[in-house]
């Protein structure tokens, strides 16, 4: 079992020196029994476990809500949900891209550890192994039902290239899911196709759908609807997506599904496609924010959020419902693409600030690459305010699984620790993570309020340059990453460093 270091006033102890603080700590968040007695009493009279709805947007970044200082794009629901539950300021996804925060969000494990998890093409086949306990999978083992609505991006069929051509598996409903609506990759790559659990929706068999991903965006043959994606898309005609209805398509299913099992405790995972590129919002959204058609896209996905509170509300299920809203890296403006119509420019976005004051964006291993908004809301149960604690998406399974009153198996999930307590805000929270691992071009470690980034590989026939020992914030201090202090505190930079290639080495980080 992976043994933490725990950060004490102004020094770095060992384990060896501080079993009684790791107590503590494997205390309040490893177990959590205590905080899960409160909302298991209160809820025994009705249902004894809450509905949970995960809504991930798409590289939307930590300042794109009114809640995050957003004055530029109006998100009312998002706002509504953040006054009435609880704000993170410092949660993460678990990495700066999406194939990886995704597979790590399902299954509790680092992305990084497993070969094959990059950002895959529409042709990839499922990465997430049939049988191993994921998310739905373990609320499923509950008594919930799960449902998946919107980008999947995990990879679809057993072997590369995806046949889009007839029963397509395993997928969603192999690794715990009950029912899916899939957009298979993302909205810039082929197909450009709806998946309803096995199968293509609408799909002609006399026009089969083949794939070409050698095509790259913007050359003449990657069009569709007159958009560039990556990879060509052949056939699949009478199946095609219209780009302006997806956040409609995506909302509907998934108020449909809320109201399907209205009856019964339910997972509903609804990954929206804003505001990935291609931007192209309904005619009702354009042009009505300050920050050009990315601000649109913002505003339209705080719609699709409006509308899940809404059904939630209609049906009375909003008391005993866990609703969490995030993203899944940090924003970026994607100006640099054949699209700037879909993306938006630097003049469109007109000052707006997407990641607010952190430094970096998608991809990146500063903070801007992975710190993003996160609200949360169970009345009742979360308490309503402000929160710093440090937590990810990562998280997920381990919560879910206090949440339920189940053991996670000492193999599942290794890098999942339960964030329960800071969610429920309990005045007893300890710290539920002293570490966090963040994943963009470079692995960066994350200790407390300090921040160690390693140094890049060197080039070949350089001299030795600036920051090439790594990289050492205080972000209590420093949230914007402007000051290297890695020079004034060389054993700190030695023990992070080492610290990481601890987690690195022994496959897990969860206690």
């Amino acid at each position: 079992m992976f043994a933490r270091i725990v950060r004490h006033g102004s020094a770095l102890f060992p384990p060896s020196s501080s079993r009684r603080a790791v107590l503590a700590i494997l205390v309040a968040c490893g177990v959590a029994t205590w905080a899960l007695a409160a909302p298991q009493d209160e809820t025994s009279r009705g249902r004894s476990r809450p509905n949970i709805v995960f809504i991930l947007a798409d590289d939307i970044g930590y300042g794109d809500f009114g809640c995050y200082g957003a004055t530029k794009i109006k998100t009312p629901n998002i706002d509504r949900l953040a006054a009435e539950g609880r704000r993170f300021t410092d949660a993460h996804s678990p990495s700066a891209v999406c194939t990886p925060t995704r597979y790590a969000l399902m299954t509790g494990e680092y992305a990084w550890r497993k070969p094959g998890t990059g950002i895959l093409p529409g042709t990839a086949a499922l990465i997430i192994e049939p049988g191993r306990l994921t998310v739905p999978a373990l609320l499923k083992r509950a008594g919930y039902t799960t449902g998946v609505v919107g980008k999947w991006h995990l990879g679809l069929g057993a072997t590369a290239p995806t046949d889009y051509n007839g029963v397509i598996k395993p997928g969603p409903l192999e690794i715990g899911f009950d029912y899916a609506w899939l957009l298979p990759a993302t909205g810039d790559r082929t197909p450009c196709v709806w998946i309803e659990n096995h199968r293509v929706v609408g799909l002609d068999p006399a026009d089969p759908i083949s794939l070409d991903y050698s095509i790259e965006r913007g050359h003449p043959l990657s069009y569709v609807n007159g958009i560039p994606r990556i990879g060509r898309q052949i056939g699949g005609k009478a199946a095609l997506w219209k780009d302006d209805e997806i956040a409609d398509v995506l909302t509907g299913k998934a108020v449909a599904f809320i109201e399907k099992h209205k009856d019964r405790p339910f997972f509903l995972y609804f990954a929206t496609h804003d505001i990935h590129v291609p931007r192209v919002p309904h005619a009702r959204f354009r042009g009505t924010s300050q920050a050009g058609v990315r601000g649109d896209v913002v505003q339209e996905f705080d719609w699709s959020v409006g509308e899940v509170l809404k059904v939630l509300d209609r049906l009375g299920l909003a008391d005993n419902t866990l609703v969490m809203v995030t993203s899944d890296n940090g924003g970026v403006l994607d100006t640099n693409g054949p699209d700037h119509v879909n993306s938006g420019t630097v003049e469109t976005n007109n000052g707006h600030m997407h990641n607010g004051p952190l430094r970096g964006n998608k991809g990146s291993p500063y903070e801007g690459g992975t710190r993003v908004p996160f609200v949360a809301r169970w009345p009742g149960h979360v308490k309503p305010g402000t929160s710093d604690a440090l937590i990810c998406h990562v998280d997920l399974l381990a919560t879910a699984a206090a949440i339920t009153g189940q053991t996670l198996p000492e193999e599942a999930g290794p890098d999942s620790f339960n964030i329960l307590p800071a969610l429920l805000g309990d005045p007893r929270d300890r710290p539920c993570r002293d570490h966090l691992v963040e994943h963009g071009n470079r692995l960066a470690l994350r200790l407390g309020t300090w921040k160690y980034i390693p140094a890049a590989a060197p080039k070949a026939k350089r001299g030795k340059r600036a920051g090439e020992d790594g990289e050492l914030y205080d972000l209590a201090t420093d949230l914007g990453e402007t000051t290297n202090l890695a020079a004034q505190h060389p054993e700190r930079v030695k023990q992070m460093a080492a610290l990481l290639q601890r987690i690195r080495s022994e496959g897990r980080s969860r206690p």
